[in-house]
């Protein structure tokens, strides 16, 4: 009776009745007693907390502490993985469960189908239809993986851009069989087992009676074809390792840490798919004089107490050259000066150049004969007394005293 209910209820029916099944655990927002808007850093605050509160060493022979504890711990494992947590918020522990896929649950780490997970309750049914986000994946064409590497580069390079020989191993189409895997001269056969499908139906016993599953084909492993007469080159795989150089432009003004994609230099798709990107993450080695912030660099110039009272050209550093400046007389420590266009090009817009910041740091001299310190106190004298006690009147002022 339980089994006939269960083909007749309306297939909206069916989705929420299952995920009802699954809803016995507790929420694990509430778990942690967060919101479902709460940060990671509230979410890792929240988990110490709790997992000190409820720790077996906090608490021995507890057993409730022990159990909660652990779905403290439950909770954080999935809520701190951005893809675990989109698949809950998405399908909550229905996601998760591992009575409901032989994978281990509806979730993959790679997304998941509800489609799939109905027609392994129901076998190929309209319930497929109703919840599937693409439909079961057929043998053919497949877009193959990305790569990821890295290179470093010295800051003048990544301001000014350059180019670079990189050496990567990849996985490429196998040119003896053209990534078909079989013999030249031989082809290969569809799998008898599956028909060319790719999947078969399995006949099982659930709570609901006799059902039939829909699973990846055991002889062929879902590729739908069998190689009788496989490849030497490639052993059949329809790829061989393969170490290649490639030369890498480099964009005026990357920064460090930002990547470049190549697209199409990845491993090679299965089946005449599209091959994936290659990505390098650039990393950027730090100038001896120059610090970067954005499209700006920041340059700290020493210049003489002499210097700062009198005024002076001096000769300014540049990634460019050098570049002449006019102090003016009595400049302050630690004033600040932009020369414009001399920073870093905007590595989207390479006509936006940003700055130079320089900030004038005036060297006090520490070693003194005593001729010159008593140039410096007849300096003082002839000053005045307001020279000499400008600290206690500036002090004065900013206490509001006259």
């Amino acid at each position: 009776m339980v089994v006939y209910q269960a083909y007749t209820l309306g297939s909206r029916q069916i989705k929420e009745w299952v995920l009802w099944l699954m809803a016995d655990k507790m929420d694990y927002y509430e778990t942690l007693g967060v919101s479902k808007n709460a940060s990671d850093d509230e979410l890792k605050k929240a988990y110490r907390k709790m997992a000190k509160q409820y720790h077996p060493d906090n608490n021995p022979g507890d057993k409730n502490a022990e159990e909660k504890f652990k779905e403290v711990n439950e909770a954080y494992g999935v809520l701190s993985d951005p893809q675990k947590k989109s698949a809950y918020d998405q399908y909550g522990h229905a996601a998760f469960d591992p009575a409901q896929s032989g994978s281990g649950g509806f979730y993959s780490g790679a997304g998941f189908d509800m489609g799939d997970i109905f027609e392994s309750f129901f076998g190929d049914s309209a319930f497929g239809d109703v919840f599937s986000s693409g439909g079961r994946a057929r043998p053919g064409p497949r877009r193959g993986a990305d790569l990821r590497t890295t290179l470093q580069i010295k800051f003048e390079e990544a301001v000014f851009g350059t180019t670079k020989d990189i050496r990567i191993t990849t996985n490429e189409t196998c040119e003896t069989c053209h990534g078909t895997g079989a013999k030249p001269g031989t082809v290969a056969e569809n799998c008898r087992h599956c028909g060319g499908t790719g999947q078969e139906r399995v006949q099982q016993q659930t709570m609901f009676g006799s059902m039939t599953s829909v699973r990846t084909c055991s002889v062929c492993h879902g590729e739908g074809k069998i190689v009788r007469d496989p490849c030497a080159t490639c052993r059949g795989s329809g790829k061989v390792r393969t170490n290649k150089t490639l030369q890498i432009v480099v964009p005026k003004g990357i920064d460090n840490g930002q990547s470049i994609r190549l697209s199409g230099k990845g491993e090679a798709g299965e089946k005449g798919g599209p091959s994936g990107d290659l990505l390098i993450t650039v990393y950027v080695q730090p100038h001896k004089v120059f610090t970067r912030q954005g499209t700006n660099l920041y340059l700290d110039v020493p210049i003489t107490f002499v210097q700062a009272a009198l005024g002076d050209e001096i000769i300014i550093p540049t990634l460019e050259g050098e570049e002449r400046y006019t102090i003016k007389p009595g400049i302050q420590p630690n004033t600040v000066v932009n020369i414009r266009g001399k920073g870093v090009p905007n590595v989207k817009n390479q006509r936006m150049i940003g700055d130079l910041v320089v900030k004038f740091i005036i060297n006090v001299p520490t070693q003194l004969n005593e001729r010159q310190r008593q140039k410096l106190r007849e300096f003082a004298e002839e000053m005045g007394a307001e020279y000499r006690d400008d600290k206690k009147t500036w002090f004065d002022k900013l206490m509001g005293k006259k």
